[in-house]
């Protein structure tokens, strides 16, 4: 029975196959497959649950006679969806759809002016983004499951569509507005969703909004005080932004309770004097008495408007009750200038803790709307963030959006929808915030105070508020914006709303808010009456007090009253000249670099260093004697003229390198020499803050051509330059700036020295010290009382003497360094070793030897730089050793008077030359011009002749060495004449 219906069946089966060319068969019959069914067909017959149940199908259609065609039909399971599932699909994907447009484009839409009369999107008029309208056919009834991608449910997996569009619109679009669907981090992303979806998210207790009114009656309430006593003086004043006050507060509590002991803050002068009083907690009569009408500008600590000032105090941190310190960095008026400093001194605090994530000291920068969308340093700063060597390991920015520059419209000032744009290029969340909820101002800070310490990653608040007064308290804003101002004349202070509000919720009772007021009010007046008595005292305004390297009343040591020998131990030398001539066997190097190797080693033996050397010399042994050295810069690493290797790469395998000066000996300090990004500005600044932080280091930066420092000049001008005249601030930096017309054309030649020297505040008719009463050296007494030093080092061994005489003074000068080109490399420009063995020192003169004196000297050169060696090779050349003297000034800066007016007496009636490469209204002429003219004024000389002319040219040196020099444009029209040009 079973074969007879087998077989019916599967004939029937085969019977299909045949009519398939009349295509009623069934279609996945065919002959090759006719043992497997009958297989199937028959395990089927004995157990139907063998088979799939689409052939459980076939079989029983197929044995009850089902016509060709219609045996199979696809199971239940596997059916195609009804139109109705699929029109449930789209509404999914639609609701996904719109939860991802209000992550993404909320914020358009967030009510973030408190005024209501701007958007903070330029971009955005008054109008719904068409992602954010919903569907008029969907359901807002139906529930829909949420997707993975949100967190508004909480615990609930599901919300009715209705649901869905008030909690987004409760969390994207009242008064804050989240940019960051543009960082490519699922994690971040969602751990930014958990922050500000989750239900409750920004719920406060009673106790913190206490606090938090609290600390907005002093912000307020300072500014009152101020605008009371002294209503005609320019402060600077926070009104319409004191949320800013109880925002960064609430930061340092929560960074403190993260372990953070030192924040570093940098920002512009609007609202600077509050920062300091309730943020900082400087003792407010510091403050007070600098509006003293009888304070002079020569006062120390004055030197700078008091908007422009900074501190550093230490107090401890009442939310967390651990200490914590609190600098605020000095900033002139150009408004981001500080940014990269604060940056740098941000990391050299990290460094010197040993501290390689950020744990122990952090960065806040406060800007302006305008400043931080106009200037070009806040993106070279953010592009300083992630790099190895200058990472601070996340900065909390925050942006006082007065929605206005000076008097300028946002929508004239800049070209991006919102001021913030420039934060994007880092991935850095965003989150604007209305300034008038002080509530919502607070989950924005704890956020960016987590993100910080979750990620290390920067992050920028952005307060969109209002300016109350003009830009200061002189000025009429009704002139250039009348509607605005309409309108903030009827807008009541944030701390009014607030305080009703907390009122009419039963937090605190009306007679609460006048106590704090009056309490408030009561600490300012007796602060008032403390301020007359107040001495100043230049600590009290330094960013960066050294306690410990100033012992004498915050005055250096001058035990030594003169200036230190510099020298080091022979043997010292030739252990550095060893490790720096030498790697391990194991490295593969380039064949090049292996000629460079063998060429040190072989200096060594003949007892000379060239310029590479000599900067070794000085940097190994410095970090012998623990003393941290970086240099930092463009290409240093290598030298933009290949001459340095400090890191030197393997051939064949990807980031192996080894640092010679690293392993100079066991214990020693640690060197850190890093290419940085092609920026000069932001670097240069960067350098300078590291520089701040800690005077027994050496900091160097190198220009990749000296030119290139002018598009750091606000650096050089507004702090190198003046930051102790105004700042009573002191640095160390060295700046490094290769110099000289080697026929690489305007673009490669100057370091522009003359910038550098009118920059010098030494008195040109004056040889006597400013203050005699410390009865030190002539020579180092100009060093303590110049600005800054200027040096053209022409010797190896005077760069090694130059940088090891940073760190042996007892006070710290910034050092600028013309270096050479050509003469790295210079057969002649290379220093015997024991040039800078014990007992000797920098050479600020180098008097020439070869010459004779007395009356056979017709002609005395002055000189500086690389000109000195071809002087000299045309003297040769030309037989006037005995006629021609040639003196090589190495320190331009502060002038060696004395060194200067001994060698004049040598040549009694020599006729006395100045020669430069540079053009007369370039290089040293018009700073030595009248001091040269200072020395000869106390000799008697039987002739002087000033005049000043260019080398670059045989026929102008011969002139020179001969006597017969004119001024220099009598020179350029005879050079012109014969088509000789440098």
């Amino acid at each position: 029975m079973l074969r007879v219906c087998g077989g019916s069946v599967f004939r029937s089966c085969r019977a299909r196959v045949r009519q398939r060319s009349n295509g009623a068969a069934e279609p996945f019959l065919s002959g090759s497959s006719g043992t497997y069914v009958e297989s199937m067909y028959e395990s089927w017959q004995q157990d139907k649950s063998s088979v799939h149940k689409s052939w459980d199908v076939f079989f029983s259609r197929a044995a009850a006679g089902a016509p060709p065609g219609h045996a199979y039909s696809a199971p239940p399971s596997i059916r195609p969806q009804v139109s109705m599932d699929t029109d449930h699909i789209k509404d999914h994907l639609s609701v996904q759809a719109l939860i991802r447009a209000y992550q993404i484009r909320g914020h358009n839409i967030a009510r973030l002016d408190p005024l209501v009369i701007n958007e903070a999107d330029l971009d955005s008029p008054i109008h719904v983004p068409p992602e954010l309208i919903v569907d008029s056919n969907l359901n807002l009834d139906k529930v829909f499951t949420l997707p993975k991608t949100t967190k508004i449910g909480g615990s609930e997996t599901a919300l009715s569509l209705k649901d869905i569009i008030t909690r987004l619109k409760t969390v994207y679009c009242q008064n804050i507005g989240v940019e960051f669907m543009f960082i490519n981090d699922r994690t971040k992303c969602d751990w930014i969703r958990e922050k500000f979806e989750a239900p409750n998210a920004m719920s406060m207790d009673e106790r913190s909004k206490r606090i938090l009114l609290a600390r907005l009656v002093r912000a307020t309430m300072f500014e009152e005080f101020l605008k009371l006593k002294w209503p005609s003086e320019k402060r600077f004043g926070l009104e319409g932004c004191e949320v800013l006050i109880p925002a960064m507060k609430y930061i340092i509590d929560l960074a403190s309770e993260h372990g953070v002991e030192s924040y570093v803050i940098g920002m512009p002068h609007r609202g600077r004097l509050n920062v300091l009083a309730n943020v900082v907690r400087k003792p407010l009569e510091q403050i007070l008495c600098q509006f003293d009408p009888m304070l002079e500008p020569v006062d120390e600590g004055s030197g700078d408007v008091k908007y422009h000032l900074g501190t550093s105090l230490e107090r401890v941190n009442r939310y967390t009750q651990k200490k914590i310190k609190l600098s605020v960095v000095a900033n002139p008026s150009h408004l981001e200038a500080v940014d990269p400093v604060v940056q740098g001194k941000t990391r050299a605090e990290q460094f010197y803790k040993g501290d390689t994530a950020g744990d122990s000291a952090m960065s806040i920068l406060l800007h302006g709307d305008a400043a931080f969308a106009g200037q070009g340093v806040v993106y070279e700063t953010f592009h300083l963030s992630d790099l190895p060597d200058y990472t601070t390991h996340g900065t909390i920015h925050i942006i006082v959006n007065n929605q206005i520059g000076f008097t300028t419209d946002p929508r004239v000032a800049r070209s991006s929808p919102y001021c913030t744009d420039v934060a994007k290029v880092v991935s850095a969340p965003i989150f604007h915030v209305n300034a008038d909820n002080p509530e919502a101002v607070m989950h924005v800070c704890k956020v960016a105070a987590e993100w910080r310490n979750t990620f290390h990653k920067d992050v920028v608040i952005d307060l969109v508020c209002y300016r109350r007064q003009g830009h200061n308290e002189m000025d009429e804003p009704m002139l250039t914006q009348p509607l605005m101002y309409q309108t903030i004349k009827k807008h009541p202070p944030v701390v009014e709303q607030y305080a009703g509000k907390l009122i009419k919720e039963g937090v605190v009772s009306e007679v609460d808010y006048k106590s704090e007021r009056q309490t408030y009010d009561d600490v300012c007046k007796r602060a008032y009456e403390k301020s007359k008595d107040v001495e100043l005292a230049k600590g009290q305004w330094l960013d960066s007090p050294w306690e410990d390297f100033f012992p004498l009343n915050g005055g250096p040591d001058f035990s030594n009253k003169s200036l230190p020998q510099t020298g080091v131990e022979i043997k010292r030398l030739e252990h550095i000249g060893a490790v720096f001539s030498s790697v391990p066997p194991e490295l593969n190097i380039h064949s090049a670099l292996k000629r460079v190797l063998a060429g040190r080693a072989d200096m060594l033996d003949k007892g000379i260093a060239d310029w590479a050397m000599g900067e070794a010399f000085a940097i190994g042994s410095l970090l012998e004697e623990g003393y941290h050295v970086r240099l930092s810069g463009q290409d240093v690493e290598r030298g933009t003229f290949a001459h340095r290797h400090h890191v030197i790469h393997d051939q064949m395998v990807d980031k192996k390198q080894y640092s010679p000066l690293s392993h100079v000996s066991p214990g020693q300090a640690s060197y850190t020499v890093c290419n940085s990004s092609l920026s000069e500005f932001g670097v240069l600044g960067f350098d300078l803050g590291f520089s701040m932080s800690n005077p027994n280091a050496l900091v160097c930066w190198e220009a990749q051509f000296g030119d290139f420092h002018n598009t750091a000049q606000c650096i050089i001008d507004q702090f190198i330059c003046s930051g102790q005249d105004k700042w009573v601030r002191q640095s160390g930096l060295v700046l490094l700036l290769p110099h000289g017309y080697e026929g690489m054309g305007p673009e490669h030649s100057s370091a522009r020295l003359e910038r550098f020297l009118q920059g010098c505040c030494d008195n040109p008719d004056s040889i006597e010290p400013l203050r005699p009463e410390l009865g030190l050296d002539r020579p180092l007494a100009q060093l303590y009382e110049c600005n800054w030093q200027v040096v053209n080092c022409t010797t190896p061994a005077n760069i090694f003497h130059a940088l090891r005489r940073q760190i042996q003074l007892p006070f710290r000068k910034p050092l600028v360094v013309m270096t050479p080109k050509s003469l790295l490399r210079h057969a002649d420009a290379r220093s015997p070793i024991s040039d800078m063995t014990e007992g000797t020192s920098f050479q600020r003169v180098y008097v020439d030897r070869e010459c004779g004196e007395g009356v056979k000297v017709q002609h005395v050169l002055f000189c500086t730089g690389k000109i000195h060696y071809e002087l000299y090779k045309e003297r040769q050349r030309l037989g006037l050793t005995n006629k021609v003297a040639i003196i090589r000034i190495e320190q331009i800066s502060p002038f060696p008077y004395d060194l200067v007016m001994s060698e004049l007496t040598r040549y009694p009636s020599a006729e006395l030359r100045w020669v430069q490469e540079e053009p007369k209204n370039m290089g040293a002429w018009s700073y030595v011009q009248p001091h040269l003219h200072t020395s000869t004024c106390k000799k008697k000389f039987v002739r002087v002749s000033w005049t000043v002319g260019c080398s670059g040219s045989r026929l102008r040196m011969i002139k020179h060495l001969r006597g017969t020099a004119g001024n220099s444009q009598q020179c350029s029209q005879e050079i012109q004449e014969r088509g000789d040009y440098d």
